[in-house]
């Protein structure tokens, strides 16, 4: 009905989309996916964050990665464009492991249409900054996030668009179609993580203080010369650096 009123009210409109969760659309029959789907609602956007049970509770999402599986599989079935949104790095040290293989087989499991990487920045503001303050979570460094981005687009089998449209994907141009665009994602992470340390504290201070959009800017005379205005007013000193960069990040969001 929902639908339907907008398209009457608004008959331009091309596309609707909304956010969903994967337990409701795997409460609902295919049936009823299938009749919004013929309604109008074009794409659903859900967050499914991990497809690891034990962190899936760690995080009180309120989910199972069966869940998962089952209300995206549905919504694939009813002809409804999916974008499912997974987070590198919410596993911190703990978890990365069974995050990484289990979120590739949930996600390989359902083939959606999208896949958008929302890289972890723990906010002041949630319960799980008062586990990294209790040394409950230790969360991964942003070498550590990239690698286990790697590790997971390797596992990748589906026939779906990786998007790394978010301030906090420290390689935004780590996107692309699979499975052909998997060797130059996978090359970008390599050239990266190949750099010397002090390369990639270059940029990432570069990437987080709005120099650099990608690894490429970092050959632009005129970013360079940016970030190494900054470098010098934090005396080349790397705590001092990473400060800055956290400070950045959160800055962000």
């Amino acid at each position: 009905q929902v639908i339907n009123q907008l398209r009457d009210t608004f008959p331009t409109v091309t596309r609707v989309t909304s956010y969903g969760r994967s337990k409701t659309a795997a409460k609902k029959s295919l049936q009823e996916l299938q009749e919004i789907a013929a309604a109008g609602l074009s794409r659903l956007h859900i967050g499914l964050e991990t497809g690891h049970t034990p962190l899936l509770d760690y995080i009180q999402k309120g989910v199972t990665a069966e869940d998962h599986i089952e209300g995206g599989c549905k919504v694939v079935k009813a002809g409804i464009s999916l974008s499912e949104y997974i987070m590198p790095g919410l596993g911190g040290k703990r978890f990365s492991s069974g995050h990484v293989a289990d979120t590739a087989r949930v996600l390989n499991a359902i083939g959606p249409d999208f896949i958008r990487l929302r890289s972890l920045t723990v906010r002041e503001d949630t319960e799980l900054y008062g586990r990294l303050t209790n040394a409950d979570f230790e969360p991964l460094s942003e070498d550590e996030t990239v690698a286990e981005i790697g590790e997971l687009i390797q596992r990748l089998e589906c026939h779906s668009e990786v998007k790394s449209d978010h301030i906090m994907n420290l390689l935004p141009e780590v996107e692309g179609k699979l499975p052909e665009d998997k060797p130059r994602m996978l090359f970008t992470i390599d050239r990266y993580l190949g750099m010397s340390p002090q390369e990639r504290l270059n940029y990432r201070l570069g990437r987080r203080s709005g120099y650099y959009q990608s690894l490429e800017d970092m050959e632009n005379p005129a970013c360079r010369d940016g970030v190494t205005t900054l470098l010098a007013r934090l005396d080349f000193d790397d705590n001092l650096i990473e400060i800055a960069i956290e400070k950045l990040k959160r800055t962000s969001i």
